[in-house]
């Protein structure tokens, strides 16, 4: 199974990124969120004090450099050559990542240059990770284009529906055990709804709750209470 899925992904990625000439741009979109995702790991190490990870750029004068100066001197650099020089491979792919290196390095601060002013760890700063998932979410499809995830999507979808569908089957009784019986008949079909509905605890008086209280009735915690009167 795992096999065909990879096959068919294979598939998707060729019809959809490869044949339109769209490797670029997934490069672009990697390395943004890895980017995105090193920086803020970073922030958090040095917030942190850990001693092994080195800490805030600084000049002499004891300035702090914000990582989105680096990020905005990689977009205007990585832009400019993409552009106007127009390079070859592999020069077009190491414009591409280094681009997305600066989109994420400044996306990361977008709530500082926003409001002008330090915010990155108030409530304000908080700006700045929804301006990344607003990036990321309009990028995804934008840049690798729809094409390849919708086939990647019946790939998945086709090859995984029958354990999905097992799995639902299975969380389904647990919510009838439960005494949840719309989702139970839900999730029959929609294996998430099953879940949800098999994970908080029972309902009183289904039989799952009466099972569970007949097991705490005759553990010995609770017949230490007689023995002890």
């Amino acid at each position: 199974m795992v096999d065909g899925l990879l096959d068919d992904i294979g598939d998707a990625w060729d019809k959809g990124v490869a044949a339109p000439g769209k490797e670029t741009h997934v490069l672009v979109l990697l390395s943004f969120l890895a980017s995105f995702g090193f920086i803020r790991t970073s922030a958090h190490m040095i917030r942190a004090q850990v001693s092994w990870w080195p800490g805030n750029v600084q000049t002499k004068a004891g300035t702090h450099i914000h990582h989105l100066v680096w990020g905005i001197v990689l977009v205007i650099v990585s832009g400019y050559a993409g552009v106007a020089l127009d390079p070859d491979s592999p020069w077009r792919e190491i414009a591409a990542v280094t681009f997305g290196i600066g989109l994420g390095l400044t996306l990361d601060e977008f709530a500082l240059w926003l409001h002008l002013e330090d915010v990155y760890w108030t409530e304000k700063g908080r700006e700045s990770i929804d301006a990344v998932i607003v990036a990321a979410a309009l990028l995804t499809p934008t840049l690798v284009g729809l094409g390849f995830w919708i086939d990647a999507l019946d790939a998945v979808v086709g090859e995984l529906l029958l354990p999905l569908q097992a799995i639902g089957v299975a969380l389904a009784v647990i919510c009838l055990l439960k005494g949840r019986k719309l989702a139970a008949a839900v999730g029959v079909f929609v294996p998430l709804v099953a879940l949800a509905g098999a994970v908080p605890r029972a309902r009183p008086g289904s039989p799952w709750a009466r099972r569970r209280s007949g097991s705490r009735a005759g553990s010995p915690e609770s017949r230490a209470p007689s023995r002890a009167r």
